[in-house]
């Protein structure tokens, strides 16, 4: 008779988060703020050709993402924006001379408790070696960003958003 091992893994090996995210709130677009992170922190931000996918089987939106991996110190960088507007073309009901269509548009939140953040800056890293004080201060010197601000993780509700 074989002898077999069994292991048991625990949910709480896994609550811990192995990353930290800043919300930032800006007018800028998605590539003038990768710029201008590379500018004032040590990281070389790149457009990823693939955007984040969110949503259900038959509605997905693809949120746009830049990406900087820090090998030396094993840290991984990600720009992420938070709001993504949709126009879909929309038929008038009413019938007319003109035929009008209108243009019907939604907004798609990445995290959509934070529907006032612009964009997440996501850095995870293994180990505690991220000083987020000093990164959100370098953030929020940058004149055209309005706020940065560490996020607390116990108040993200849908944190299978940040698994990409």
């Amino acid at each position: 008779m074989l002898n077999m091992a069994i292991h048991k893994l625990f949910i709480d090996d896994f609550e811990e988060a192995d990353y930290q995210l800043i919300a930032i709130h800006t007018t800028l677009e998605n590539y003038r703020v990768a710029y201008f992170i590379n500018q004032n922190l040590p990281v070389l931000l790149h457009r990823n050709k693939k955007d984040i996918l969110i949503g259900t089987e038959k509605q997905k939106t693809g949120f746009s993402n830049f990406q900087f991996e820090d090998n030396k110190n094993q840290v991984f960088w990600t720009l992420i924006e938070n709001k993504r507007e949709i126009s879909l073309p929309q038929k008038s009901k009413t019938i007319n001379l003109f035929n009008e269509e209108q243009e019907f548009s939604n907004t798609h939140y990445f995290l959509p408790e934070f529907k006032n953040v612009d964009f997440f800056l996501k850095i995870e890293s293994d180990a505690n070696q991220i000083d987020i004080n000093k990164i959100t201060t370098k953030l929020n010197s940058i004149g055209q960003i309005t706020t940065v601000y560490a996020v607390d993780l116990n108040r993200i509700k849908t944190k299978n958003n940040l698994i990409f």
